[in-house]
């Protein structure tokens, strides 16, 4: 088995950014949900097993009075996320190559974190290296301090159960490169299921998403979600009793829509579970009753409860922000616990008022077109804002921070476009934190940005078609691709005229520009 522990490590995973992570994020997780943040004017952050480095570097240049560490065992990720704290010239991100055994038993010279915070690897490690992450939390994280923690959770996952192992058992019986394992595996897969095997056949929908996740995602994805040795989903009462050897306490959700029980459980199931009187246990019906597959989940050590005039007073400092232009917001909202509808009046003074400006919480609920209103209906709005993508979560005092490395950063994200599609988040200083840009934006920002090409959408779109052309990048146009360079340079060059009309103000209130 060796340095891996069954860990698949000769494929890189992909180079995801993970909003969850954020600390701006977390505080508002704890103070949405009752319990004092972790607000400090400087702060010290460890990210575990931080993959690409895309999230943490993010973070990092976002959050200039932050101290950020990190580290991964796979020195091809070390690497990586190295060359990309350069770029910005990040002065404060440390990136560590080091296993959770060496973290837990003290082998790195490390303070004492405010934020601790582990994407999926939990339940995709070894019961070891579980109780290794417990230990280091326990020995390194602050009183008061905050852990986030994503997992692969039950029951949400007990249908695919049968799937991973297959998919696992046969990539073991012809070792390969994972990638080509996992395709290989794939392919059997759906062998069986066109032959109507009785497991594919009688499945469940949750099944089937499975399954058609196999022919969409990346094969990286693929390898990292079903292909290591000690993959386990966990129910949340697993990891909560893990965490509660740290002296950690359960905060709540950093999916935001589940902080409000009346948006997806009726009385008799919220009656139920209200029922039952431990804590855990009624977090853990929850997921019972969402079939839940994965959680997103936000400890505390030494979690102080807040009245709710202290709660309100604390929400109010939080603000909101737009990331998308006033006419594309939606008030019908795709959300985890399914589709909500925000009242239409609200909703549209809310929103534009951001059009304007960005708001505090208390900003906002002594406008006048709000008088009256209730604070919680505000504070709602907000959050399923944050929850859709529609919006970003900042903390007022946080908001007049230095700009220059989110600049930094988001020039050298940018760059990546001569190249690829993989990094496709930018940061904003404001919120401190990151939100996905798609790739033509993200074009017109590096030739903008590093190129200096004026903000005039002929000269981008006569900047940027040759970059994308190498590539092999088409134009669309009423679903159909474009093939010709001058039908592409046209529809690019009317493409890029809404982005500098419709995104340009948008990053400039992020204070992204």
């Amino acid at each position: 088995m060796g340095w891996t522990s069954g860990y698949i490590s000769d494929i890189e995973y992909t180079a995801g950014f993970y909003q969850e992570q954020s600390p701006v994020l977390l505080n508002y997780v704890c103070a949405l949900n009752g319990v004092e943040p972790a607000v400090t004017d400087s702060f010290c952050y460890f990210e575990l097993g931080f993959g690409r480095g895309l999230t943490v570097n993010l973070l990092a240049a976002s959050n200039p009075n932050g101290q950020f560490y990190a580290a991964d065992f796979n020195p091809s990720h070390v690497a990586d996320a190295r060359v990309l704290a350069a770029a910005a010239e990040l002065p404060n991100v440390t990136l560590l190559e080091n296993s959770f055994a060496d973290l837990a038993q003290g082998a790195a010279d490390l303070p004492q974190f405010d934020y601790i915070t582990l994407h999926g690897i939990y339940t995709w490690v070894t019961t070891e290296n579980r109780q290794h992450i417990v230990n280091f939390i326990a020995r390194y994280l602050k009183p008061g301090g905050v852990v986030y923690v994503s997992y692969n959770a039950m029951p949400g996952w007990t249908a695919s159960l049968p799937l991973q192992r297959l998919l696992v058992e046969y990539g073991d019986i012809f070792p390969n490169r994972s990638d080509l394992q996992v395709t290989d595996a794939a392919a059997f897969v759906q062998k069986l299921v066109d032959i109507q095997a009785g497991y594919f056949a009688a499945g469940p929908a949750a099944l089937k998403v499975r399954l058609d996740g196999l022919k969409t995602h990346s094969r990286n994805y693929l390898v990292h979600e079903y292909m290591h040795k000690h993959w386990q989903p966990l129910y949340h009462a697993d990891v909560a009793r893990d965490f509660d050897e740290a002296k950690l306490e359960f905060a709540g959700s950093a999916e935001l829509p589940l902080a409000y029980n009346k948006l997806y459980l009726t009385e008799e199931k919220l009656a139920l579970i209200n029922s039952i009187p431990d804590p855990v246990m009624r977090e853990t019906l929850k997921d019972y009753i969402l079939n839940t597959g994965f959680r997103k989940d936000v400890f505390v050590r030494g979690a102080r409860r807040m009245g709710a005039v202290r709660r309100i007073e604390v929400l109010g400092r939080f603000g909101v922000a737009l990331t998308v232009p006033r006419d594309a917001l939606d008030n019908k909202m795709k959300l985890v616990v399914g589709e909500v509808t925000v009242g239409a009046d609200i909703f549209t003074i809310v929103c534009d008022a951001l059009a304007r400006k960005p708001y505090t919480l208390r900003e906002l609920e002594v406008l006048p077109a709000l008088a009256g209103r209730p604070f919680e209906d505000i504070v709602q709005v907000a959050t399923l804002l944050t929850a859709s993508k529609q919006g970003i979560i900042y903390m007022d005092s946080y908001a007049g921070q230095s700009v220059d490395a989110a600049h930094r950063m988001n020039a050298a994200v940018s760059a990546y476009t001569r190249y690829d599609d993989e990094f496709n988040t930018l940061c904003s200083p404001l919120s401190g934190n990151g939100f996905v840009v798609p790739y033509v934006a993200r074009l017109v920002y590096w030739l903008m940005s590093k190129q200096r090409v004026e903000a005039d959408a002929t000269a981008l779109a006569t900047a940027g078609w040759p970059i994308m052309a190498a590539q092999g990048r088409r134009m669309m146009k009423d679903g159909v691709r474009l093939e010709s360079d001058q039908e592409n340079l046209a529809e690019l060059r009317q493409h890029i005229g809404a982005i500098l009309e419709e995104q340009l103000p948008l990053w400039r209130k992020l204070n992204m520009l």
